[in-house]
């Protein structure tokens, strides 16, 4: 049905839509698109379960209109209906509605493929440092004087947003494996980070998560996928981590194929400041414990945020403190062995409920099963039942200027950082 839906659109018709309704509009990658669409003139609307300030403040303050939920008792008219993966959980009766509207109903990467063929696209794709290398590369096309217009599934901290509006032919995206979504761009340049079974709620297994990215490279023109050559090259980064210096190197290997000068793009680098939820600082509390927020919901992405924060705080010299909260049951499920043993340099681990986001709960994995193989495998763990208790734990903790506190996952878990802890 979808592919069907996909060979009826007019792209000229969503171009030139005037009003667009976004379902779910306070997701990190759909805000960006709405923003996009607002800088395009058209008139932007949207339906969000809960309040996000970070993604919806910004597009209320450009003019979109916004609704929750349990406010919305009919669904307005539009010319083009967006709506973002998680909603197919969350609110398919309203995805269900605009479909009967006899107007265009798409995915958020669907309609960015149309959106993007005005463009020459460099999709940064990769199971992990895909976010942080888009960010890179923007920066260092903007340091050029190429102008893009950015999508980033983060807040970029140089220009604080998850979207910029450029006045070139440059669109510098974030590429998004799930669902096969990055299949909807035709990159100029495409770049694969790296390629780890992931998103196996989807994909069958590894072979198919390869087939995928094999058909992304297939649709660019320019491919980049080695860049270890230019590893060298990198120059002193600020923000830590073996995997910054990877990313760091594969944005230097675009800024190569797009004959951007090496001086540029080393400066570049060396001004980068991060990005949102990205091993991001968040500050330090009065009593002095260092607080972090970071996004890793991989094996991998937290063996290299924990291999980064020692770079910082050495063992030691810091006790590292984890809050994390699995994301998704598949994936806790599928790579549990792996996340059992991916906690090794941090002194405590502490487990909040599997974020199930676009899932039923599955009874057979759990938190705390989790906390029990992360202890049988020599680290300190523990695991909670909900929020509160959560908070309780951490309070008594008694947190002081021998502490780092990282909060860590896709879901929630800043949220308790962001309740309990006033920051400098």
């Amino acid at each position: 049905m979808k592919d069907i839906e996909l060979s009826k659109i007019n792209t000229l018709e969503i171009l030139s839509a005037r009003k667009v309704f976004f379902i779910g509009i306070g997701g990190i990658g759909i805000s960006a698109l709405a923003k996009m669409a607002l800088s395009r003139g058209m008139e932007v609307l949207g339906i969000n379960d809960e309040e996000s300030s970070k993604t919806l403040e910004p597009l209320r303050e450009a003019g979109a209109i916004i609704y929750y939920q349990n406010e919305l008792k009919e669904l307005p008219d539009a010319d083009l209906y967006v709506y973002s993966d998680a909603w197919l959980y969350r609110g398919p009766e309203i995805i269900r509605d605009a479909k009967t509207r006899g107007k265009p109903v798409l995915s958020c990467f669907e309609a960015l493929g149309q959106f993007a063929k005005e463009y020459k696209v460099i999709a940064i794709a990769g199971t992990h440092g895909k976010t942080t290398t888009t960010a890179m590369v923007a920066e260092i096309l903007i340091e050029a004087g190429l102008d893009p217009t950015v999508i980033v599934g983060s807040f970029v901290q140089k220009f604080n947003s998850n979207f910029r509006k450029g006045n070139s032919e440059y669109l510098v995206v974030e590429a998004d494996e799930y669902n096969r979504h990055f299949l909807n761009f035709h990159p100029y340049v495409g770049v694969v980070t790296n390629i780890e079974a992931d998103h196996l709620d989807y994909y069958k297994n590894l072979d198919d998560v390869q087939n995928a990215f094999d058909a992304f490279l297939s649709q660019s023109e320019n491919i980049i996928t080695n860049y270890d050559k230019f590893l060298d090259k990198v120059p002193k980064l600020s923000v830590p981590g073996i995997h910054n210096i990877k990313n760091a190197a594969a944005a230097l290997a675009v800024a190569d194929a797009l004959g951007i000068r090496e001086e540029t793009a080393r400066k570049s680098l060396q001004g980068f400041s991060g990005t949102w939820r990205r091993l991001e600082k968040k500050g330090v509390t009065k009593e002095g414990a260092i607080i972090y927020d970071d996004y890793a919901h991989h094996p991998t992405e937290i063996r290299a945020s924990l291999q980064g924060l020692r770079e910082l705080y050495p063992k030691g010299a810091k006790n590292i403190t984890v809050l994390f909260q699995p994301h998704l049951y598949s994936r806790t499920k599928a790579l549990f062995d792996d996340f059992a043993k991916a906690f090794h340099g941090a002194d405590q681990t502490l487990l909040l409920p599997i974020y199930f986001a676009r899932e039923d709960k599955d009874p057979s994995i759990s938190s705390e099963k989790l906390a029990v193989a992360i202890e049988e495998a020599g680290d300190k763990a523990q695991a909670f039942p909900d929020f509160e208790s959560t908070e309780t734990f951490v309070k008594a903790l008694n947190l002081s200027s021998n502490d780092v506190f990282v909060t860590m996952g896709a879901g929630e878990a800043y949220k308790v950082a962001d309740k309990m802890f006033k920051l400098a």
